[in-house]
Formats: structure tokens, sequence, C-alpha cells
């Protein structure tokens, strides 16, 4: 099929996205603000520390290699096919439609889990701002009805426009980062000048050893949770299609943003383990009644109760929340492009393809996946164990995006295969690099399922089934969230290819479909693509 041939056909031309509307400093705010540092160690920092003790530091370095080498894969295949539907997109082109379409729901499936414990922080943190004790019961229907409401707020400005989320992503990150900053060098000051407390350990260079980690699967389970601090940078590439130069800027933006995370990740792990010790007490990163909430009574102890201390704590809780802001944005992004490509090749229903004439952003997609968000946070913040189900899904969250990520970088290594030989470069940032992406992340999904299978002491869940008939074995839940999400995705695939088979057919989108994104410099003309297996133009 001729690029010509597409250009004539009304359903196959741009997908109505605003081009040129972010730059490279924008799409790294993108990258960054998506992992939303903040709230992420906010809530999962303490949960790394149980399982890794003080190698929590080299967990969050070696966890930023398979970030890295599939970032480098994202970079890769945006070069050849800068699609919004990403992993989808590029996994269909690889492997084939079945493959494709899974790949697709990983990624809609790993937003619509992590929304619900954005929506917990946010609405809990804004009681907390105000010294409000209702922020400390996460199944008060307040914080609930907060939770809803942020939702609604941040779809909207998703639906408004991407340029807007940007801007807004861009001020309060800039005020995040230096916070964070403040926050270490003020935590490492006080260690080491002994002003601290009893609770404080002083830094060591063993903390960077991973032998010294207790066993194989608590590491595991320290890379899993750590695997989510991380997520998000991929939404620099998920609006790629909304970006100035979208075969460049966006891989860059992603490969710069994993480095910004890991020198910001590695400083405030250091600077929080040593300040507040790994007690079960107090400020203790173990103290249960805070795990899902470090900052909170760490920014007083760090600050102190004086004006400045108040201020500054008041601020860290702010920035907590903006955060929060900023990644429920910035997960609303790629989600609504990612539902959005799979319409418009029509591996989802047509109305899905929808976008807004002004805005140009996707709006049924937008819409229905905020809809889906606040339905799945009222369902688990009612259960019984609001809080436990809500940080299993963090957990399953990090099964799905070991599965997409992965996925990534064994297309990226696939669909380069032909072109591999011939040169260096290639072999290593087409091939070999995304490929051992995705093997160690592949390795630690299936270690992952086999640890949280049977509930034990290794395993991350916080709820447990216990089978009513024999074998009677208890399951643990994240294993029952990540697998039967995945599980759903199957059925829901099968249902939609009885219902409409042509993009399982091939007839839609296959290895030789030109990319149809619009051309920077004509927007609604597609861009000519580039052969997947050779480098050559179709």
């Amino acid at each position: 099929m001729t690029t010509a041939a597409l250009s004539s056909s009304t359903e196959l031309e741009g997908k109505g996205l605003k081009t040129g509307a972010l730059g490279l400093a924008s799409s790294v705010v993108v990258g960054v603000a998506s992992t939303a540092p903040a709230y992420s160690l906010a809530a999962t920092l303490a949960f790394i520390v149980a399982f890794v003790g003080v190698q929590s530091p080299i967990v969050v370095i070696l966890a930023f290699v398979p970030m890295l080498f599939t970032a480098i894969g994202y970079q890769e295949l945006n070069k050849a096919d800068p699609d919004c539907g990403t992993t989808f997109t590029w996994a269909t082109r690889a492997f084939g439609p079945k493959t494709g379409w899974m790949g697709g729901w990983g990624i809609l499936a790993a937003d619509i889990l992590v929304m619900a414990s954005l929506a917990q922080v946010a609405g809990q943190y804004v009681f907390l701002l105000f010294n409000s004790k209702i922020g400390e019961h996460p199944t008060d229907g307040r914080v609930l009805l907060v939770g809803v409401l942020w939702i609604i707020v941040m779809t909207y400005i998703c639906y408004v426009g991407v340029e807007l989320s940007a801007k807004l992503q861009q001020f309060f990150l800039v005020i995040e980062i230096i916070v964070l900053l403040i926050f270490a060098v003020t935590a490492l000051v006080k260690v080491g000048n002994n002003t601290a407390g009893p609770q404080a350990i002083d830094p060591s260079w063993s903390w960077f050893n991973p032998f010294d980690i207790p066993d194989f699967s608590s590491f595991i389970r320290g890379l899993i949770l750590m695997l989510f601090i991380y997520w998000g940078w991929d939404s620099a590439v998920a609006v790629n299609e909304e970006t100035a130069d979208p075969t460049k800027t966006p891989g860059r933006a992603a490969v710069i943003s994993t480095f910004l995370l890991l020198g910001t990740y590695t400083l405030l792990t250091l600077s929080s383990q040593s300040f507040a010790g790994l007690g079960d007490k107090g400020i203790g990163l173990l103290n249960e009644n805070h795990q899902s909430d470090i900052f909170s009574p760490l920014g007083h102890a760090v600050f102190g109760t004086g004006a400045y201390g108040t201020t500054m704590t008041h601020l860290l809780l702010f920035l907590v929340l903006t955060s929060a802001a900023a990644s429920t944005q910035t997960t609303i992004l790629p989600t609504a492009r990612t539902s959005l490509s799979m319409a418009v090749y029509k591996a989802l229903p047509q109305a899905f393809a929808k976008t807004h004439k002004k805005n140009l952003t996707p709006t049924v997609s937008t819409l229905a996946f905020g809809g889906v968000s606040i339905l799945l946070y009222a369902i688990l913040n009612s259960t019984a164990n609001a809080g436990n189900v809500i940080s299993d899904c963090v957990s399953a969250l990090g099964m799905m995006i070991a599965f997409y990520y992965g996925l990534t970088g064994f297309a990226c290594a696939w669909y380069y295969r032909h072109n591999l030989t011939s040169s260096p470069r290639n072999f290593l940032f087409q091939g070999l690099i995304p490929l051992l992406g995705g093997l160690i992340l592949f390795f630690a999904l299936v270690w992952s399922i086999k640890d949280d299978w049977v509930f034990s002491s290794v395993t991350t869940s916080y709820t447990v089934w216990h089978m009513p008939f024999s074998p009677h074995w208890y399951i643990g839940g994240v294993f029952l969230l990540g697998v039967g999400t995945f599980v759903v995705g199957v059925i829901l695939m099968f249902v939609w290819r009885a219902v409409a088979p042509a993009f399982f057919r091939g007839e839609t989108l296959n290895a030789d479909t030109p990319t149809m994104v619009p051309d920077p410099d004509a927007a609604g003309t597609p861009v000519e693509a580039v052969a997947p297996t050779t480098g050559r133009r179709l």
C-alpha cells in the first residue's frame, strides 16, 4: 500500500491531534512529571525497604538499567514509527495483531490500576495539607469524594488540551524538584552533624552492595516496586504525534527523563533512609502507620516546627498532591492516545477515535478513561480492606509495566532484525540493548508471578484469597489482580475479534502499513513510513 493511497482515505488521515504542540523541554517535563517523583516515593519507598533493607539505593540503580534499555528501544522504534499507540502499534508490526492488542491492553490496564492509588493519595493529602485528621482515614467518604473530584478535574484538563497540561506540569515540576532537593540536602546535613535524632543511620558504601540483599526473591520484589516508581517516562513518547520533530524529540525526551529520575531517586532514597532509619516506631521507614506516606512524618522531622519548618513541610505535602495531579494528567494522556490509536486501526470501537475539533485532543477516549477510573476507585474504596486492596493494585501494576515495557524491548529487536548487521551502533541500540531490557523485565515478571501465586513471606500481597476447595491454597491478592487483569484482556480481545475481525486479519495494521501520523509541516498529510525490517522508505 502506498502513502498516496492512504492519503485518499479519509479514515486513515491524521488522527486529529495537534501537531508541534510540545518541544524537547516540554516532552521531558511530561516524561518526568508522569513518574510523579514525590508521590511515587511517598507511597512506595517504605515497601521497598521492607524487602531489601538498607540496600534500597542499589535497587534504585539496578532498576534503572532495564528502564534505560527499554527507553532506548522506545527511542529507536519511535524514529521509524512515531505513532501514539506506541507498544500497541510496534508490537502489532513486529509480532502480529494479537500480541499487539495485548500490548495495548497492558498500557490501558496499568493506567487504570494506578488511578485508584493516585486518587486516594490526592484525597488524603488535600485534608493533610490543612491539618485535618480526615486525611488519615483512606476509606472516609469525604476522601473518596475529593478523590473522585480530583479525577474529574484532571480529566477535564487533559480534555482541554495537551499544551495546558504540559504548562501546568512544568510549573509544578520545577517547584517539586527544588523542594525535594532541599529536603534531601537538609536531611543529609542533619545526619552528618548528628542532629537528625537517634533513629538516623550514617550512609554507607555497603548500601550499594546488591549481594547483601537477604534473598533473590526479595530483590525481585524490590525491583518490581521500583518499576512502579520509574514508570511513566514513556508518556513523553505517547504524545509523539503532538511533538515538534516527532521522530526524534519524544525518544530523546524518554532517555533524558530516565537519567534525571535516576539522580533524583538515588539522592532521595539515600537521604530518606539515612534520616528516618529502618525502625518500626516513630518516623522509621518500617513503621506500618505511615508506610504508604513517608513524607508527611518525615517533613515535620526534617524541616522542624518553626515558621520555616512548618512552611516547608506544608509545601512538601502540597507538592506530593501536585505530583499526584501531574501523574494523573499524564496517566490520562497516554491512555487516551493508546485507545485512540487502537480505534483508528479498528482494534477498539470507532468511537474511541473521535477528537475534539477545537482542542485537538481525544474526546471519547479521555472521558471514558476518566469514567472507568472513577468507577474502579469507588469500588476498591468501598471494599472491606480498601487500603490494602489499593496497595495490591500498585504491586500488580508492576506486573503490567514489566509486561508492556518488556514487550516493547522485544518488539524493537525483532522490528529491526534485518538491520542489525548494518553497523555496530544498530546492533547495540536496535537489537542487543532493547532485547536485554525485555529479558530482564520478563524474568522479573515471571519470578513475581511465582512468588505471588501462593501467599508467603516473600509476596508483596496485602490481601489474600483462601481457596475454598482442595488444595486450599492461599492466593496472593497481587497475583489475582495482575494475572486476572491479563486474563480479562485476553477475553476482551477475543470478544472484539468476533465483533470486528478486520484488525486481527492484518487488514488495518501490519508490518507494511505506512505510519498514520500528520506531517509536522502539513497537518493532516500522513508522513512516509519507514519499512520496519530494513529502514527503507516505503
